[in-house]
């Protein structure tokens, strides 16, 4: 049991952990040129400090009635840690589209059809590699539970977020070591997407799919031009706008913080009561039989839909003003690092050694399909710039989003590919499905109700109708663009 001053103190260490994260990303090298986020540095401190690593220490040699057995950090505040990333994880997507100018679907699809074939692929194939290996090596050979089949696409795809938000699903279906495993891929994945994403960008440079840019050459030059997209990004909101803003706020004694949040917190609001009536019709349906689905999964992927209802709903009334972006990529932004900070500072270290093969095996393979994929699909299902476009899907496949956009400022800081905006309006097409969508959700659940071998058939299929719908609409791109050039 825990107290609300419990909760307090352990939010607080929180915002230590990321002034000493931030501090050590300052002064080791190493940390700045893998581009480390310092909400990760700050989690990977807490876990080194905690019972894991710091407490086991103390443990074998002074035994575990010592002063440090558990670590530097009470037990009350590990236990609000080990819960806060699926809690937090929820704000993280209710807040994911609140303020964004979502524009017709017809638009959307006719600039990012490609991005979204080739981002579709990455996610599919991640799921067909996983259930492969648990069907071939990992179940037979060491035990894994079938389960394990999704964890490449939850965690690399998913990035930590969604690693951490699917861990009481996983608890509840019986697979209490995938919350950690999750956990740890998506840490190997996220290093792994920087490193493989900087050397592909030197091969690119090597090989001439990608035109030289002084800000790719100069590390500072580049970080200088991150500073100054972010900035350009900030633009001054239209006059009209603003006024929309004053006239709506006038008279009410509320600051646009805690109005922004209200949204986000109808926006979970909205969700849960759509996951509610789900399960209540999957209980006096198909659930009453046995077969459930919607009972595991959780509630982030449902706060998302209530995000968009809110945005759409609040347009149509002519509220949407009162939602500012800046301020709902704030929240988020503070409540992902919260997640990471604390799911990673809540891993176990045993769980990871005890299936260490198996991690290896995933990882690996991950790894190697997303690398693969990225040189050989995505010149022959990305008409134009596919170098540029495809990086950030690699990137993104890798890690989190961030990772994606990252590589993206590394292979075209001018943006004159227009990767940026092709890779920003597939997520609408790409987020709530896979990626910590609802199949990303629901996989699990579906493992154990039909079994590895038949989630294997869905998800080949699913990859197969992308692939191929990718190389179809590649052909029939670059000959659109033929006969407007004659």
């Amino acid at each position: 049991m825990f107290t609300l001053i419990n909760a307090l103190f352990a939010l607080i260490m929180i915002g230590i952990l990321l002034l000493i994260g931030r501090f050590l990303k300052q002064r080791v090298r190493l940390f700045q040129s893998l581009y480390l986020p310092e909400s990760v540095i700050a989690g990977g401190v807490a876990l080194l400090l905690g019972p894991g690593v710091l407490g086991a220490i103390a443990s074998s040699l002074s035994g575990t009635d010592s002063l440090l057995a558990g670590g530097l950090f009470p037990k009350t505040m590990a236990t609000v840690w080990s819960q806060s990333p699926g809690v937090f994880i929820n704000i993280v997507f209710a807040a994911l589209f609140l303020g964004e100018a979502i524009p017709s679907p017809i638009k959307i699809w006719r600039k990012a059809a490609p991005q979204v074939a080739f981002g579709q692929t990455l996610a599919w194939g991640q799921y067909v590699i996983g259930l492969l290996l648990v069907l071939l090596v990992l179940s037979p050979i060491f035990g894994v539970d079938p389960i394990a089949g999704a964890l490449i696409e939850v965690a690399f795809e998913g990035g930590h977020g969604t690693a951490a938000g699917m861990t009481n699903t996983f608890r509840k279906l019986g697979f209490n070591d995938g919350g950690d495993l999750a956990l740890g891929l998506a840490t190997v994945g996220i290093v792994t997407g920087v490193i493989a994403g900087t050397w592909l960008a030197s091969w690119g440079r090597r090989k001439g799919y990608i035109q030289p840019s002084p800000a790719t050459r100069d590390p500072q030059q580049f970080r200088d031009k991150i500073q100054q997209t972010i900035q350009q990004t900030i633009q001054r909101e239209p006059t009209e706008v603003r006024l929309t803003r004053a006239r709506l706020m006038d008279g009410l004694l509320i600051d646009p913080l805690s109005l922004n949040l209200a949204f986000v917190g109808v926006a979970i609001a909205i969700g849960w009561l759509i996951l509610a009536v789900l399960k209540f019709i999957e209980s006096v349906t198909w659930g009453a039989g046995g077969f459930q689905v919607i009972e595991y999964v959780p509630l982030f992927p449902m706060a998302l839909i209530g995000g968009l209802i809110v945005q759409v709903v609040t347009v149509r009334l002519g509220l949407g003003s009162l939602i500012i972006r800046p301020l709902q990529e704030r929240i988020s932004g503070v409540a992902l690092d919260v997640v990471i900070v604390t799911a990673l500072a809540s891993i176990s270290l045993r769980v990871l050694g005890n299936n260490l093969l198996p991690f290896l095996i995933l990882a690996i393979a991950g790894i190697v399909w997303n690398i693969w994929a990225f040189i050989f699909l995505a010149p022959r299902i990305l008409p134009r710039y596919w170098f540029e476009r495809g990086i950030g899907d690699m990137g993104q496949s890798m890690g989190v989003t961030a990772t994606g956009i990252l590589l993206i400022q590394m292979v075209d800081p001018d943006n004159h590919t227009g990767a940026f905006e092709s890779f920003a309006y597939k997520q609408l097409f790409f987020e709530p499905i896979v990626g910590g969508g609802l199949f990303t959700a629901a996989a699990p659940a579906l493992i154990v109700q039909f079994g590895p071998s038949v989630v294997l058939l869905l998800t080949t299929g699913l990859l197969a109708f992308w692939l191929m719908f990718g190389l179809w609409n590649f052909k029939r791109m670059r000959k659109t663009v033929r006969q407007a050039n004659l």
